[in-house]
């Protein structure tokens, strides 16, 4: 592996990549401790204080930290996976965006073009809630969060936040273009990791004043290793379909007569689902937490994590998205059309129909095992957590995001050291193999 890391300084194209995507997220993270005018930031920091474990909690995890000092930053990049989610679904519902998805690259530029369009009305939306939200709050002590409330100060916050998400949302495209990774991903990732820091020193101030025993803490470390290794291990596992390629003679060559396999991972859709499943509960969540009615403080309560409403909507719609996104980015008649195209074959099952059919079903159980896997590492680390009285951020959801954004982003820096014919991450023998 350190060798891998000693021939990135070799592609200047690679060294460039990494060094914008690095800048990007730098630039991001800037821009999460410029604050939004008219807030009071000592009763605002007070007032997350006492949110700690809530789903308030989870979100500013998602902006790292960017919603506790209510930056400009501060409704994160959620609005955009919202209304990323919403064109998925509305393109199996409406033909139009159907030919369009099918319509190769030109196609998916209208489709991010309306996704664009969904993020900026959604973020108008949540960011109207927050600011109504903000002038009915106040810290312990009393003090008004915002300083002058009124039209102007609503005006002000929402044309600020909604500005803050596009750009985020820009820098998404752009480390995608640019750099290196997923951009979208990347920014949560970031958002997680730079809240690890001060975690950790919370969690040393927990053991000097005795609130919790040093013991305790080798548990939870050892038990996070685990989870690591847990999820490092899911995410690499496969199930490979062997294919046979019949032999045919074109012109004076012969093609086919090979042994290959169609590679099926565990956890197809990777760490989408729970980002996707968080995006659609925190949406409610957050306008009820920012609404001071009786009612809505009692939808707050539910949806706090930990409890069972919130755990369970969490994994149904976990569930739900594993095989959603399972279906969108992997399509089992387009695979048996094309391995029937060049003569390829599954043994024992017959070519088109049936060899979709059989893919289909194998995928099937993939999907579910892997949705099970997902929802265990997020929902039962989490509860621990909560019962056991253990910061947020050592939670199950923000260890599956860090780590499948990291294999990600390795992997691809690896296809880039491969395409050169320089020695990726991977040993020797395992390389030789692949090659």
């Amino acid at each position: 592996m350190l060798s891998g890391f000693k021939n990135i300084p070799k592609i200047p194209e690679l060294q460039k990549r990494i060094f914008m995507t690095f800048l990007l997220l730098g630039v991001y993270r800037i821009g999460t401790h410029v604050p939004t005018p008219g807030i009071d930031n000592k009763a605002l920091a007070a007032f997350f204080d006492m949110a700690k474990g809530s789903l308030l909690g989870l979100f500013d995890m998602f902006a790292g930290g960017a919603l506790s000092n209510l930056s400009v930053f501060a409704l994160g990049i959620m609005p955009y996976i919202s209304a990323s989610i919403i064109l998925q679904l509305l393109t199996i519902a409406i033909p139009h965006l159907e030919r369009l998805s099918k319509e190769g690259e030109v196609g998916r530029r209208k489709i991010t073009q309306y996704t664009r369009y969904g993020t900026v009305f959604l973020s108008l939306i949540q960011g109207f809630g927050i600011a109504v939200g903000l002038e009915n709050m106040a810290g312990p002590t009393g003090a008004s969060i915002v300083l002058e409330p009124g039209w102007s100060f609503r005006f002000m916050t929402v044309i600020t936040l909604t500005a803050g998400t596009s750009f985020i949302m820009w820098l998404g495209e752009q480390i995608t273009e640019r750099g290196i990774g997923n951009g979208i991903s990347l920014i949560i990732f970031a958002g997680i990791v730079c809240r690890g820091p001060a975690g950790l020193l919370g969690t040393f101030r927990l053991v000097s004043t005795g609130e919790m025993g040093i013991i305790f803490v080798a548990f939870l470390f050892l038990f996070m290793v685990a989870v690591v290794g847990f999820i490092v291990f899911v995410e690499s596992g496969q199930r490979r379909i062997p294919v046979q390629y019949a032999k045919r003679i074109v012109g004076r060559k012969m093609y086919g007569g090979q042994t290959t396999h169609l590679p099926l991972k565990v956890n197809t859709a990777g760490v989408i689902p729970p980002i996707f499943a968080s995006s659609i509960i925190m949406f409610p969540a957050t306008i009820a937490n920012f609404v001071p009615h009786p009612w809505m403080q009692a939808v707050s309560n539910y949806l706090r994590p930990g409890a069972f409403i919130y755990e369970s909507t969490y994994v149904a719609f976990i569930v739900f998205f594993c095989f959603f996104y399972t279906a969108v980015v992997f399509n089992p008649i387009d695979v048996a059309d094309n391995m029937k195209k060049y003569g390829g074959f599954v043994p024992g099952i017959r070519p088109g129909k049936k060899t979709a059919e059989y893919i289909d079903h194998v995928l099937s159980r993939l999907t579910f095992g892997g949705a099970v896997y997902v929802s265990l590492v997020c929902v039962l680390p989490s509860i621990l957590m909560v019962y056991m009285n253990v910061p947020f951020y050592f939670g199950g959801t923000a260890l599956l995001i860090v780590v499948g954004v990291a294999l990600d982003t390795a992997g691809q820096i690896e296809t880039h050291l491969l395409a050169r014919q320089y020695e990726g991450f991977l040993k020797k023998g395992r390389l030789a193999r692949r090659r």
